[in-house]
């Protein structure tokens, strides 16, 4: 199936009209707490640009695909997450009303559609974009995620009370409540509460994914990668409590509040950095040496 250009964007424009009046709940609901929890969960809002930026790069390849050839399989995908968004959305409330049960819902029509409008072939390049709109375009609800936060949250602790003890400030633990002591005055800090940070692990992920995929061409570079996304989050987590800390002993302000949430975004650029540095040892882990054709030349 090949659509000219106008047509295309009139229909793309339609549809997307139409999903956002169907998803409205959704997407409100989400864009409401990436706006509340901007440190937690402002990266979703830059999700769709990141995706709408991969589809772009490949435009060429997904040109080539055409005529595309509709895949009717998509529509049971289609049905199937209309049906469950309604259900989480309705009720009843013994069944899935949940947030992220939406989001299934929205994601199974997502790729529904672009089977639907563009077959199976188009899908080795769109699956990447879909998948991580799907899986990095929304927030996780703190049922999911809090078993396991309040683990890592407690490994950040300690690590805080140690770095801060490191650099001679006088810090006791109790649990996950630091306190720094400045001039026989007690400033403490709740992490749990004024610095539980570990939901922007699932920023670190989403970063560490986004790199690995677009930056490493092998698999187990990539899953080297991702998989190094914990450890810079609860290291970069560590450093943002004990910046709290520290701040702390001049005003408790600095330790709650916007201040707080600004903290968490600025340690994000030296995280981007770390990612940076460890894309540069995988790439550089393997040389690849032209190999001797026939007669003496050197094939690349």
């Amino acid at each position: 199936m090949s659509v000219p250009s106008r047509m295309a964007i009139a229909l793309g424009a339609v549809l997307l009209v139409t999903f956002a009046a169907v998803f409205w709940f959704f997407l409100t609901a989400q864009f409401r707490t990436a706006i509340r929890l901007p440190a937690d969960w402002g990266h979703t809002l830059l999700v769709p640009f990141i995706v709408g930026y991969l589809i772009w790069q490949r435009r060429k390849q997904l040109l080539a695909c055409q005529p595309f050839r509709p895949a009717w399989t998509g529509l049971p995908l289609l049905v199937g997450g209309l049906a469950l968004y309604f259900l989480a959305y309705l009720g009843p409330k013994s069944l899935i009303i949940h947030h992220n049960a939406r989001g299934f819902g929205v994601s199974m029509t997502v790729f529904g559609l672009a089977l639907m409008l563009f077959g199976w072939r188009s899908m080795r390049w769109l699956w990447f974009p879909l998948a991580y709109l799907c899986i990095f375009g929304q927030y996780i609800s703190d049922g999911l995620i809090k078993p396991i936060t309040e683990r890592l949250q407690d490994l950040s602790a300690i690590g805080a009370w140690g770095l801060l003890n490191l650099i001679a400030i006088d810090t006791d633990r109790d649990g996950n409540v630091l306190t720094v002591w400045k001039k026989g005055t007690p400033h403490p800090l709740n992490v749990a509460e004024a610095c539980s940070g570990m939901r922007m692990l699932f920023a670190f992920v989403a970063l560490g994914v986004l790199i690995a995929y677009e930056g490493l061409p092998r698999l187990w570079q990539r899953t080297i990668l991702i998989a190094m996304s914990v450890p810079i989050g609860v290291g970069v987590n560590v450093l943002r409590i004990a910046t709290l800390g520290i701040l702390a002993t001049f005003d408790m302000n600095f330790a709650a509040g916007e201040f707080h949430n600004f903290i968490g975004l600025v340690w994000l650029v030296p995280a981007l950095f770390v990612y940076l540095g460890i894309l540069w040892i995988l790439r550089n882990l393997i040389v690849e040496v032209p190999v001797a054709a026939p007669g003496g030349s050197r094939a690349v």
